[in-house]
C-alpha cells in the first residue's frame, strides 16, 4: 500500500497509577466519582465528560459516537440528544448500549454496560431550560442525522428561527431530551507497566449487590 504507514513502533510506559481491590469502594459508582473528580482537578483534559456512546444501529452494524455526560449518580449516566436521530432510533430498537471514558492523562479507561432509557419529560424540560439560547434553537433546527442539502441551509433555517423566536420563550421538542444508561456491568482500566494493566469488573448482581472481579490485562 503506497500511503501505508506502520505504527508497530509505537510505545508508551504506563506508570502513573495502580487498581488494587484493597483500594477499591463496593459500588463501582463511588470509584466513578473518585476518578472523575481527578481526572476534573489533573487538569489534562479538556471535557472530562466526553464519552464514547456505542449503539447497534438499525443496519445491524455497532456504531460509535462520543457526546457528553450530563450527570451521574448511584442510578446511571445522563446523556442528552435527539430522540429522532440515528442514535435515538438505535435506542428505540435495541437500548442495550455501551459507554467507554478514555482518559490518557491518567492512563485510566472506564468501559459501561448498561440499558438506556428516556428520563422523565420535566427533567429534560429543566435541562432545555437551562441551556444556552443558541443550543435550545439549535436543538429545534437540527434534523440530526437526516441528510442536509448544505451548510448554508442549516444556517439560514437558523436566521429564519431566530426570528420567529425573537422575544419568546423556547421551550423543548417533543423529540429532544435525555437517556439514562443503567450499568449491569462497569470495567476500570488502569495502566501499569509491562503492559500488566489492572482491570477490575464490577457486574451486577439479582439482589443488586456488585460482584468485583480481576480480569487479565
Amino acid at each position: 500500500m503506497e500511503n501505508e504507514k506502520d505504527l508497530s513502533d509505537y510505545r508508551k510506559v504506563y506508570n502513573k497509577k495502580e487498581l488494587l481491590e484493597a483500594n477499591i469502594p463496593d459500588s463501582p459508582m463511588q470509584l466513578f466519582q473518585t476518578w472523575f473528580y481527578e481526572v476534573e482537578k489533573s487538569g489534562g483534559i479538556d471535557e472530562a465528560n466526553a464519552m464514547t456512546v456505542s449503539t447497534i444501529g438499525l443496519d445491524g452494524f455497532p456504531k460509535n459516537r462520543v457526546v457528553l455526560l450530563k450527570k451521574f449518580n448511584e442510578n446511571g449516566f445522563v446523556f442528552y440528544s435527539n430522540y429522532n436521530s440515528e442514535k435515538g432510533k438505535a435506542i428505540a430498537a435495541n437500548p442495550n448500549v455501551c459507554l467507554s471514558f478514555f482518559w490518557p492523562n491518567m492512563e485510566r479507561q472506564v468501559i459501561v454496560k448498561g440499558k438506556a432509557a428516556k428520563i422523565a419529560p420535566n427533567l429534560s424540560d429543566g435541562y432545555f431550560e437551562s441551556r444556552p439560547r443558541g443550543s435550545q434553537l439549535g436543538a429545534i433546527v437540527s434534523h440530526q442525522s437526516e441528510v442536509l442539502a448544505s451548510r448554508e441551509a442549516l444556517e439560514a433555517k437558523l436566521k429564519n428561527l431566530e426570528k420567529a423566536y425573537l422575544g419568546k420563550e423556547i421551550t423543548r421538542p417533543d423529540y429532544w431530551g435525555g437517556y439514562i444508561v443503567s450499568p449491569h456491568a462497569i470495567e476500570f482500566w488502569q495502566g501499569r507497566p509491562n503492559r500488566l494493566h489492572d482491570r477490575i469488573r464490577f457486574i451486577l448482581q439479582k439482589n443488586h449487590d456488585w460482584l468485583i472481579q480481576r480480569l487479565n490485562p
